[in-house]
């Protein structure tokens, strides 16, 4: 075996593309080619010379994979720069975004409110007793407190995570003075089992209106408006409810008609459908937060956005809003 001569062919070997480099691939290193067919031959070496054949040739394929790996790494390096400098052609296509459809319909409710004159109100996820129970005219004994329906921080019953947006109402009255006409979006907490129907956090939209002689006609005309504008229905009822926080309380209802098997199976054959809850502000509440409630009366309205999501586009298991499958999201790209 001739490992001089080889490794004069290996240097002088011309690699100009990346064809050429395929074919000192083949003749060099390949399972058929001259390097290979070396460690074959070593079997015919006598056995005093092997050691020193074997070294040769482990170098000679050192040397060839140097200069194959070498010549790979710079035509790739010349291949991705001649596809940056060539401006002719097409950009790599960029996959559009769409938003959520709870972020839609959030949007949406957002956008009625502001028309007639509502601002927007936020506050803490994780809130304190006062703001998210007690000013709202919930007592100590009350359920809603209970560690299966609210997900307490530690073993200090007084932090939590909020269970609505009630708390944010409360702290807007402490910090303004009325008129007050604001809505309060954002996420709640409950502790309850996941399935088609429940979640263990959702989102809430909750309104508030305090002023002089504020009645329920007022409330009523207000989500008739609302009603109209999201749904596109113009028949509404109010049920009588009870809530701690208001008094009177109300359920509204909207007819949603029964045209097809949809609206039957969701009305239960009745047509109504339950939308939100409702009622003027309890007097106590008011006093809880420094507003006379001999001068100024208001209303409050909160409405669940997981569930007018899956009303307004038909889905059924609201665990479908959060699995981010892509096939389901991007259906709403148009929707922005």
């Amino acid at each position: 075996m001739d490992i001089e001569k080889i490794k004069n062919d290996i240097v002088d070997f011309k690699i100009t593309d990346n064809i050429s480099l395929e074919k000192f691939r083949l003749s060099f290193l390949s399972k058929k080619g001259i390097i290979p067919s070396l460690f074959s031959e070593l079997r015919n070496v006598p056995k005093e010379q092997k050691k020193e054949a074997g070294q040769k040739i482990n170098d000679l394929k050192k040397l060839a994979t140097e200069i194959f790996e070498k010549g790979k790494l710079d035509f790739s390096k010349a291949e991705e720069k001649s596809v940056i400098d060539d401006f002719t052609k097409p950009s790599n296509i960029l996959r559009l975004g769409s938003r959520h459809p709870i972020s839609i319909v959030k949007n949406k409710i957002i956008d009625i409110f502001l028309k007639i004159g509502f601002d927007i109100s936020e506050g803490p996820e994780i809130e304190d007793d006062w703001h998210n129970f007690t000013a709202l005219n919930l007592p100590e004994y009350h359920p809603a407190r209970d560690m299966q329906d609210t997900f307490y921080l530690s073993k200090d019953p007084d932090w939590l995570l909020r269970t609505h947006t009630s708390s944010v109402q409360i702290r807007h009255m402490e910090n303004n003075k009325p008129p007050i006409r604001t809505i309060s979006p954002g996420r709640v907490y409950r502790n309850e089992d996941i399935s088609a129907r429940s979640h263990c956090f959702f989102h809430q939209i909750e309104g508030l209106y305090i002023d002089k002689n504020v009645s329920f006609v007022d409330l009523k005309q207000t989500l008739l408006y609302f009603t109209k504008e999201l749904f596109g229905k113009n028949k509404i009822r109010l049920r009588p409810s009870y809530f701690p926080f208001t008094e009177p309380s109300a359920e509204l209802d909207i007819y949603w008609g029964l045209e097809t098997e949809t609206d039957y199976r969701i009305t239960k054959g009745t047509g109504w459908l339950e939308i939100l809850g409702c009622g003027m502000v309890d007097p106590n509440v008011l006093k809880n937060c420094n507003i006379d409630p001999n001068e100024y009366s208001g209303y409050a309205f909160g409405l669940g956005l997981e569930r007018i999501t899956m009303l307004l586009y038909q889905i059924d298991d609201i665990r479908t809003l959060y699995e981010n499958d892509i096939r389901f999201l991007s259906q709403f790209s148009k929707s922005i």
